[in-house]
């Protein structure tokens, strides 16, 4: 259990329920914006649109014929390595069942994770998001949206994102090489700037580092609503807003290791997943039913 904070005057305090169910309000409203297409590989022409189930067509039938890998890492409902259980572990269990590959899975911090992607050491990983950056050496297969918030510290006493922006001597806690919406990215970038960012390799010890004040903010995504609705961070935390539309979150794919053929193949195998409701239904394990519509009806 982690340490308690020292606590300060802080103003009344409200029910961090009641802003989650605003958030899942929120989300229903964001959900449906559009999301862009996954980049094409930068050696062949754009893919055509996939179906609702993967191409009979032998080129476009997942490679089995080597070992692959895919990398998790430990985040929320997403995965975790005391149950071997999350999203991510039922995605890539049924991504092997329906393609007939084996995949290898194994645990590793998100910035490692991004590095082997790059340099081909690495088939996959799952949740991911593109930016420019990403764009040259991965391909994305989307099934989720979502979006991300400021988690703040009640006694720091801020109203806004803007208001913890303005006031230097506070600090916020990030996951070494995430990325977010372009207004929380804009935020972290100026922070981080300002040398007002602690880094982890997950979210665990910061959250330990936000009960203990040493920093006032950490951004979280709705995989983190269980810890955060727990009574030693819900009496001390509120939840800021960003602004930002959901972000596409998807099965990421190394270019280096995977041709485009295959890039399109697994593309499909998402693509069935969600035709038939497969990918809503394992967020249905995790989730209120409306709230998993939400985040995979996009």
């Amino acid at each position: 259990m982690p340490p308690r904070a020292r606590h300060r005057s802080s103003p009344p305090r409200r029910n961090l329920r009641h802003q989650l169910i605003g958030l899942a309000l929120a989300l229903a409203a964001t959900a449906r914006a559009a999301v862009p297409d996954a980049p094409p590989a930068p050696d062949a022409a754009t893919p055509a649109a996939t179906s609702s189930t993967p191409s009979a067509t032998a080129s476009h039938l997942p490679d089995c014929s080597r070992p692959l890998t895919l990398g998790l890492h430990e985040h929320g409902l997403l995965y975790t390595s005391q149950t071997g259980e999350g999203i991510d572990k039922d995605i890539a269990d049924e991504m092997s069942r329906r393609s007939g590959c084996h995949l290898a899975l194994t645990m590793l911090p998100r910035a490692r994770i991004w590095q082997l992607i790059e340099a081909g050491a690495l088939d996959f990983t799952l949740s991911g998001i593109a930016n420019a950056q990403r764009d040259r050496f991965a391909a994305f297969a989307w099934y989720v949206s979502n979006k991300y918030y400021l988690l703040v510290r009640r006694d720091a006493d801020v109203r806004s994102v803007a208001d913890f922006r303005r006031k230097r001597g506070l600090r916020v806690g990030l996951i070494r090489s995430f990325r977010y919406g372009e207004q929380a990215n804009a935020f972290v970038d100026a922070l981080e700037e300002q040398e007002r960012v602690t880094y982890a390799g997950s979210l665990d010890p910061l959250y330990t580092i936000l009960l203990d004040d040493g920093i006032q903010a950490m951004i979280v995504e709705p995989f983190d609503f269980p810890v955060i609705s727990g009574a030693q961070i819900q009496a001390q935390t509120t939840i800021l807003e960003f602004g930002d539309a959901a972000v596409p979150h998807g099965l990421v794919m190394s270019r280096k290791s995977l041709s485009a053929a295959q890039q399109q193949a697994w593309r499909d195998v998402i693509q069935s997943m969600r035709g038939d409701g497969t990918i809503r239904r394992i967020f249905e394990k995790y989730f209120s039913a409306d709230l998993a519509r939400q985040m995979t009806q996009f």
